[in-house]
């Protein structure tokens, strides 16, 4: 964590110190764009955090672990696989739900697969995707990343698991 913040911080400084170069109010500016992005994700944040807060708190952890833990086995790759494609949103609401279900005791298989998943065949992305790029491109894409979230789960799981 202190090195993904400590890289982000670095980077502020790089890009702000352009941006100050730049002249004019360009600092300004990213300052501002910064600020207004983070009015309009901050709601969205507090809840994935409470929400991530909650699936450890109310889902017992030997559900978690008897359906998505090291002992549910291709059962679990599967139902992270399928989950992490039904769940909206951005990095900034999944990764805190996916960091709570993986430490109340998911495998990391199943872990592997749920971000996948979700990464690859989200369906919250398939309205757009259709509509900008049309139900051939849609239809290709998915036939050849379907299997990746289960492969890459089941991979992960035989090396680190």
């Amino acid at each position: 964590m202190l090195i993904a913040l400590l890289f982000l911080f670095a980077m502020t400084v790089v890009l702000l110190t352009v941006a100050y170069r730049r002249g004019g109010e360009t600092h300004i500016q990213g300052l501002k764009t910064g600020a207004k992005m983070l009015k309009n994700t901050l709601p969205l944040l507090i809840l994935a955090f409470i929400l991530a807060g909650f699936i450890q708190v109310a889902v017992p952890p030997e559900m978690i672990k008897s359906w998505l833990g090291e002992e549910a086995g291709w059962k679990g790759i599967v139902i992270g696989t399928l989950a992490g494609a039904l769940i909206p949103g951005g990095p900034y609401v999944t990764f805190p739900i996916f960091a709570a279900i993986f430490q109340a005791g998911a495998s990391i298989g199943t872990a592997v697969s749920l971000i996948t998943g979700w990464a690859m065949l989200g369906v919250g992305q398939l309205p757009f995707e259709l509509a900008l790029l049309g139900p051939r491109f849609t239809v290709a894409r998915l036939s050849t990343v379907f299997w990746v979230p289960f492969i890459a789960g089941a991979i992960a799981q035989y090396i680190f698991g």
